[in-house]
């Protein structure tokens, strides 16, 4: 019954993170994490494999759960998320809206840098974000 539900409501997001694509209003980033969410729990067999494959591991598992990101990977990540960030400001002339995302910016890189090189020795208490609910 759980399974059939977990499998159902992924499939409801998926759907939904598609139509995102082309509908402006609906969030297709957030339907299709939904969908991962949803289907890795619906399955050990499923949920075993994403865990084991290589870009769970290069992506989020080495930076992420063991912090093990290289200041050069944290470079390029802070230069893709200044892109990110730069484009609204370029094509909305307004001067709160450019503060804001500066300020938003800025909060991103202090915080970021504390969580992935800060905190390097508390590592052991952090739950695998593989695992899953039960």
């Amino acid at each position: 019954m759980k399974k059939g539900l977990y499998i159902g409501l992924g499939g409801l997001a998926l759907a939904l993170g598609t139509i995102g694509i082309f509908v402006p209003f609906l969030p297709t980033t957030v339907f299709y994490l939904l969908t991962g969410f949803f289907w890795l729990r619906s399955s050990e067999k499923l949920h075993t494999k994403f865990i084991q494959s290589e870009s769970y591991h290069k992506y989020v598992e080495e930076p992420l759960v063991k912090k093990k990101m290289t200041t050069k990977s944290m470079i390029k990540m802070f230069i893709v998320m200044f892109i990110v960030f730069l484009i609204p400001c370029v094509l909305v002339d307004n001067l709160v809206m450019r503060v804001t995302m500066g300020i938003v910016y800025v909060s991103h890189v202090i915080f970021l840098t504390w969580y992935l090189k800060g905190k390097r020795g508390k590592t052991s208490e952090v739950v695998e974000l593989g695992e899953p609910y039960d």
